[in-house]
């Protein structure tokens, strides 16, 4: 068990744990650095850093995952130490999460063109207060006895390449590089081994300002790692990490902390957001 993991979703966006239980199990499972990162909302970072005043063993840095979108991948990045009460990072996530209902409402007509009917209603249920996301449409085709995971969800049905996926408003990789270090932030790229070609990607995010790349993540073998770090290190970058835990599906989900995150990675970025700050 990790005592790092700095890719952790709460009920603000697609996860099932509140942002107050996500510090208090982090808490429980002995951790001491977490970051809060949110599917393109920063609602869950002001009640999380709430809840870790109680536990000052515990830090919680601000984050949020922003989805973006290029013409064959569906690339996220990670933001940390970002000012989340900033204006122009609120606006354009409220923007995102606002489109992120108008594809869930596509794609619950293209499931039930499938035959796999599923209500609209029952999803704004299950997502609650948090930003409605595919995750929500697969807990309510699991309810239904379609799918026997949330992972069959997405390989068979609501994946980017499945008969019922549906494209949403995302901005591009470099733009969102860009707005998470306007607001003070570190961009670091998120499970790279999702894109087609990591190392073009992380050439073209270096250049707009990116500091990092998600190399300890989920349940990538050693080989995976040692791939990332390598390249990491080829470009002057932080090896971050994280379960990437949402809670949702206990049978293939890592738990937080299951991620073997080195110390040594959440050094490197809270220095880096130091140095960043006093330079400022």
């Amino acid at each position: 068990m990790s005592k790092v993991d700095l890719h952790i979703h709460s009920t603000a966006s697609d996860g099932r744990l509140s942002p107050a239980e996500i510090v208090h199990t982090s808490v429980e499972l002995g951790l001491t650095i977490i970051a809060l990162t949110d599917h393109d909302t920063v609602d869950g970072v002001a009640p999380a850093l709430a809840a870790a005043k109680a536990f000052p063993r515990l830090k919680v840095i601000p984050g949020v995952e922003i989805s973006t979108d290029m013409p064959t991948d569906e690339v996220h990045v990670l933001g940390y130490f970002i000012d989340y009460t900033d204006y122009k990072l609120q606006a354009t996530l409220e923007r995102m999460r606002h489109s992120r209902q108008q594809r869930a409402q596509r794609m619950i007509a293209k499931l039930g063109n499938l035959g796999i009917p599923i209500e609209w209603q029952r999803v704004q249920e299950i997502a609650g207060s948090g930003s409605i996301g595919r995750p929500h449409l697969a807990q309510a085709m699991l309810e239904k006895g379609y799918i026997a995971s949330i992972k069959e969800a997405f390989t068979n049905y609501i994946g980017r390449d499945g008969p019922a996926y549906a494209a949403r408003d995302k901005v591009t990789p470099p733009e969102a590089v860009r707005l998470i270090l306007r607001c003070n932030g570190l961009p670091v790229l998120a499970h790279p081994f999702t894109i087609n070609d990591p190392e073009t990607m992380v050439v073209e995010l270096k250049a707009a300002g990116l500091v990092g790349i998600e190399a300890y993540y989920d349940n990538y073998t050693a080989g995976e790692i040692n791939r990332l770090v390598s390249l990491a290190h080829k470009y002057n970058l932080i090896a971050s990490g994280g379960s990437d835990y949402h809670g949702l599906d206990a049978v293939t989900e890592t738990m937080i902390g299951g991620a073997d995150v080195p110390m040594e990675a959440a050094e490197q970025l809270i220095a880096r957001a130091d140095s960043s700050n006093r330079q400022s």
